[in-house]
C-alpha cells in the first residue's frame, strides 16, 4: 500500500524549509496494528519546531502532525477494540516499552525507556516515524483512540494534543470541582481548551491575555467570566489588589517569558499553578510558594487511558475546539500564521479532500 505524504525538506544552501509531495510504501499491518485513512490533522506548534529544526534534531524529509483522526481501513488479527469503518485517532506518541511502571499505569507518555513520538522519532523497526500530514498511518492498537460516534472528526483532531495537554493536569489536580475558580494564562490553542474544559467542569474562569483583541471571543464565544489584559500594567496592578488569593487553580499556557510572582499571589492558600507552556525560564520568589502553601507543577500530554476518557467527556458534554479548516496546500502559510499567533484557535488540515 502506497501512502501520500506532505514532507518538509531542509535546503542547506539557504536553510529554507519547503514542502513536497512524496509517495512511499507503508509497512505491512501487523497482528496488533490498526491502519487508519487520515481525514484530518491538527496543526501544533511542534510542527513549527521540527519542520524548522529548532530543536536541532530534525530528520529530513520530515512528515509532521500528531493530532490525527480518520477511518479504520484494516486491523491486525489480534486487534479487539477496532473494526473497519470505525473512527479513530492518534496523538503525540505511537509506541512505548509497555512494561515499565508508567506504562503499566497507562502513563505511556512518561515511559521509562522513552515513548516513541508520532513523527521524527526512530521506530522499533529502525525507520523514522511519519506523522499526520499524510494519507494513511499504521499504529499499534494500544496507541489508537476511539472517536465517539457523532463527534465531528475535524474537531476531534486538536483534542489529541492541545486538548489532552490541559485536560491531564486539570484532572490530576482535581480542577473538575464546580464552583471553584480557574485562571488561564494565554488564549491560544491550549488556552482556549482550558477555558472550555473549565466551563464544562462548572468553574469560574478568568482569562489573562496580552492581546485585547481576544477579549470579545473569550467572554462571548468561549464563555469566560472575566478577561484581563496582562500587558496593561495599570490593570494588572489593580487586579493584584482586588484578586489576591482569589483563584483555586491557574493553567499557564504561555510560552513567552513572563513574571510568575504576580500570578502566584492570585492563588488561594494551597492553590496550584500548572505550567504547560515553555517559557525560557521560570523564576519566582520562594515566598510565593511557602507563605500560602502554594504549588507550581508541570505537565505534558497524557496517557492512553486518560486520553480516551477525555474524548468521551468531550462527546458527552459537547466540548468542541474552535478550528480553522485548511487545505494541505496552505500549510506553509498556516505555519507562518501560527508563529505570529494569528489563528483562532487551531488549524486543522482537511487531509481527505486536499491530499490525493
Amino acid at each position: 500500500m502506497c501512502v501520500i505524504l506532505c514532507c518538509f525538506i531542509n535546503l542547506p544552501t539557504n536553510n529554507m524549509r519547503t514542502k513536497i509531495v512524496q509517495v512511499y510504501a507503508s509497512r505491512v499491518v501487523r497482528r496488533d496494528d490498526v491502519r487508519i485513512k487520515i481525514t484530518h490533522c491538527g496543526v501544533c506548534y511542534a510542527d513549527v519546531i521540527w519542520t524548522r529544526n529548532m530543536a536541532g534534531d530534525s530528520k529530513y524529509p520530515l512528515v509532521p502532525g500528531h493530532e490525527i483522526v480518520g477511518i479504520v481501513t484494516e486491523v491486525g488479527s489480534s486487534v479487539k477494540g477496532f473494526k473497519v469503518g470505525d473512527h479513530a485517532g492518534v496523538g503525540t506518541y505511537v509506541d512505548s516499552c509497555g512494561e515499565c511502571e508508567y506504562c503499566n499505569d497507562f502513563l505511556e507518555v512518561h515511559c521509562s525507556k522513552g515513548s516513541t513520538f508520532t513523527f521524527n522519532a526512530v521506530d522499533s523497526d529502525g525507520t523514522i516515524t511519519k506523522g499526520g500530514y499524510s494519507s494513511y498511518i499504521i499504529v499499534k492498537e494500544r496507541y489508537c483512540y476511539r472517536i465517539p460516534d457523532g463527534f465531528p472528526l475535524a474537531m476531534a483532531a486538536p483534542l489529541l494534543c492541545a486538548g489532552i495537554t490541559v485536560y491531564t493536569p486539570m484532572m490530576r489536580h482535581k480542577m473538575n470541582q464546580p464552583g471553584k475558580s480557574l485562571g488561564v494564562i494565554g488564549l491560544g490553542g491550549l488556552g482556549h481548551m482550558a477555558v472550555k474544559f473549565g466551563k464544562a467542569f462548572g468553574l469560574k474562569v478568568t482569562v489573562f491575555s496580552t492581546s485585547e483583541s481576544k477579549k470579545e471571543a473569550a467572554l462571548k464565544l468561549l464563555g469566560a467570566d472575566k478577561f484581563v489584559i496582562s500587558s496593561d500594567k495599570e490593570q494588572m496592578e489593580s487586579l493584584l489588589q482586588s484578586m489576591t488569593k482569589s483563584l483555586d487553580f491557574i493553567i499557564d499556557t504561555a510560552s513567552g517569558d513572563h513574571l510568575f510572582d504576580p500570578y502566584m499571589s492570585l492563588l488561594k492558600v494551597g492553590g496550584v499553578l500548572v505550567l504547560v507552556g515553555f517559557p525560557s525560564e521560570v523564576r519566582l520568589h520562594p515566598g510565593s510558594l511557602s507563605y500560602a502553601s502554594r504549588t507550581i507543577a508541570g505537565s505534558l500530554t497524557g496517557g492512553t487511558k486518560q486520553t480516551q476518557a477525555m474524548l468521551e467527556f468531550c462527546a458527552e458534554n459537547k466540548v468542541y475546539p474552535e478550528i480553522e479548516l485548511i487545505n494541505i496546500q496552505y500549510i506553509n502559510e498556516a505555519l507562518e500564521r501560527l508563529v505570529k499567533r494569528d489563528v483562532k484557535y487551531r488549524f486543522v488540515i482537511d487531509v481527505q479532500n486536499s491530499l490525493k
